[in-house]
C-alpha cells in the first residue's frame, strides 16, 4: 500500500479535494505525483543527518519542530489547512520555491492537471506527509526505528548506508525523474533547478 492510499484511508486525500473544490479522483492523482518528491526531500533530510539512525532522529527532532503529528490533524479537521505550516515543511526539505515549482511543473506534465492546482497540493500533502511519518514515528520508541522502518518501507528500500531502493517503489514519477538511479526523484529535480538557475 503506499502513501497516497494510506492518506486518503485517512481522509487526507478528501479533505485536501473539498479544500481546493477539485474531484477526489485529481486530488489522488496529483498526490501519486508529487509525493515521491516530497518523501523524496525527507530522505534528503535524513541522510544530510549522517543517514541511519542518527539521521532519522534528527529527521524525527525536525518533524517536531515542523508540527509534529499535528500537522496530519490539521488537515483532517474541519477548519481550513493552515498553509503557512506546509510552506514551512516544503521550505526545509526543498530549500527553495524553484524547487516546488519544478516538481508541480514535471507532475503538471505527468497528470495533465494544472500546475497551479499542483502547487496548493504541495504544502497540505507536505503537512500530511510529515504528520503522518511523525505519527508513525513516535511509535517507534527513542530509536527512530518506527520512523526508519516507515521511510524504508515508503521509500522501498534501505535508508542510509544500506542498498539504494529501487526507483521501481517511487511510481511512475519517482522512475521519470530518478535518472541517476538512487531511488532519490528529488535529486533530479534538484538538478534541473541549477541547470535552469546556470
Amino acid at each position: 500500500m503506499n502513501l497516497t492510499d494510506i492518506l486518503a484511508q485517512a481522509g487526507g486525500i478528501e479533505s485536501m479535494a473539498n479544500q481546493l473544490g477539485i474531484p477526489p479522483a485529481m486530488a489522488k492523482q496529483g498526490a501519486d505525483a508529487l509525493l515521491p518528491a516530497i518523501l523524496g526531500g525527507f530522505k534528503k533530510q535524513a541522510q544530510a543527518g549522517g543517514g541511519g539512525a542518527a539521521g532519522l532522529e534528527g529527521l524525527g527532532g525536525l518533524l517536531g519542530q515542523l508540527g509534529g503529528g499535528g500537522l496530519l490533524d490539521s488537515v483532517l479537521g474541519s477548519a481550513p489547512t493552515p498553509v503557512e505550516q506546509g510552506n514551512d515543511v516544503l521550505g526545509q526539505i526543498f530549500g527553495s520555491k524553484d524547487v516546488s515549482r519544478t516538481v508541480a511543473g514535471q507532475a503538471a506534465e505527468q497528470t495533465g492537471i494544472d500546475s497551479g492546482i499542483l502547487k496548493q497540493m504541495l504544502p497540505i500533502l507536505a503537512m500530511m506527509a510529515a504528520g503522518y511519518m511523525a505519527k508513525q514515528g513516535g511509535q517507534g520508541g527513542e530509536s527512530g526505528g518506527g520512523l526508519g522502518g516507515m521511510l524504508g518501507n515508503v521509500l522501498g528500500g534501505a535508508m542510509g548506508g544500506g542498498a539504494a531502493p529501487s526507483a521501481g517503489g517511487l511510481g511512475g514519477l519517482g522512475k521519470m525523474l530518478d535518472m541517476d538511479g538512487d531511488g532519490n526523484p528529488l535529486d533530479d529535480i534538484m538538478g534541473m533547478v541549477n541547470k535552469m538557475r546556470g
